[in-house]
């Protein structure tokens, strides 16, 4: 009997060739898409009220999805997420901003939706794995373990957020489309005749209506949105910010103030509800302290040692020492200062095309 597979389905292309390929591997494929949280009916101008999807599960894209299913012959199912995500993702997403961070809500929902919810329902149809349309890959060490490594298109890499995903996870994840670029992902979709073989990809921050996170916040979140002092580094006041969450560390444009040289945003400093701002040079970290860490293989290093640790999304990895701390967090000490390194973002820790593993970075210094 063929092993059965659950496909997280989205409607769009990546997750459409994921499950056709599966289906001409001999896999039993299942497809499901979940139905998220998204932010509730609100008026528009024009006076009516606009009822809001989230991105990830709109109308069109349930469409599309089980216009798929229908063409490969597999059963097509649509389950609720919404309680879990709005907890699990949108909660804290919330407490991030509020506490002076940029959160990255990918990796949350990565850990607790699509390998957490999806997965333990993946579980109980009898599914021995769970296949998602991420560009990354699954190997294995030399002691039998499973790894985490980079796509093959190191444009689409999305390791990154999945990160936060362990032994047990990558036990029974399958990653398709994996080992191909995104044109050659499309050149598969249109070979099949897949209606999603031209869709758009789908964008970050899926729950909310406009994609306008600084709003959002402002309606859901007003007490981390609340003016307070610009200062420098000697704690000059410079100004006054609109609210922490319309700032991100590295920004230079809308700080609203004059200076006689560039200023940019240096940290965000919620005890205080100041925006810390500097001149460029002022703007590289040496160091940073992130956890609690998730380490892939299960157990942390005994000692320091050195890998590359990206501390963004689509950020270049920089070499570095990574020290292991008896609290489950870590400290990394750059070969040359970082720009751009943010509280709430994750620092993930790679061994060339290996991922070992992330946590959230929770303070930076300059040296």
């Amino acid at each position: 009997m063929a092993e059965r597979v659950v496909v997280a389905m989205s409607g769009g292309v990546d997750s459409s060739v994921a499950a056709a390929l599966l289906l001409e591997q001999g896999y039993e494929v299942v497809g499901v898409m979940l139905r998220l949280w998204s932010e509730p009916a609100a008026p528009t101008l024009g006076g009516t009220v606009e009822a809001a999807t989230n991105r990830c599960c709109t109308v069109e894209a349930v469409h599309d999805a089980r216009g798929v299913a229908e063409r490969l012959g597999i059963p097509f199912y649509v389950i609720s997420a919404e309680e879990a995500f709005k907890a699990r993702v949108v909660d804290l997403f919330i407490a991030g901003y509020a506490a002076g961070q940029t959160p990255n809500p990918c990796l949350a929902c990565n850990r607790h939706i699509r390998f957490g919810h999806l997965l333990r329902y993946a579980r109980s149809l009898g599914a021995a794995h769970l296949a998602t349309g991420h560009y990354a890959q699954v190997g294995v060490d030399a002691g039998g373990g499973y790894q985490l490594r980079r796509g093959a298109d190191r444009a689409k890499d999305q390791s990154y957020v999945l990160s936060v995903l362990g032994q047990a996870e990558l036990a029974q994840a399958l990653f398709p489309v994996g080992g191909y670029t995104k044109p050659e992902v499309r050149a598969l979709a249109a070979a099949r005749g897949l209606p999603t073989a031209s869709r758009i990809d789908s964008q970050d921050l899926c729950f909310i209506a406009d994609g306008d996170y600084r709003r959002f916040l402002a309606e859901h979140a007003a007490e981390a949105v609340r003016p307070g002092p610009i200062l420098d580094r000697a704690g000059r006041e410079l100004g006054r910010h609109r609210g922490l969450p319309f700032y991100t560390v590295g920004q230079r444009s809308g700080l609203g103030i004059a200076a006689s040289q560039p200023l940019y945003v240096l940290e965000l400093d919620a005890a205080r509800n100041a925006l810390v701002v500097g001149p460029a040079g002022e703007l590289g970290r040496g160091r940073l302290w992130a956890g609690p860490m998730n380490w892939v293989s299960g157990q942390a290093p005994a000692a320091a040692f050195r890998a590359e640790v990206q501390i963004r999304y689509r950020a270049q990895p920089a070499p570095a020492r990574i020290a292991p701390l008896p609290d489950g967090t870590c400290e990394v000490t750059f070969d040359a200062a970082q720009r751009g390194v943010t509280p709430g973002q994750a620092a993930a820790i790679y061994d060339g095309a290996v991922c070992l593993g992330s946590g959230v970075i929770l303070r930076t210094a300059q040296t």
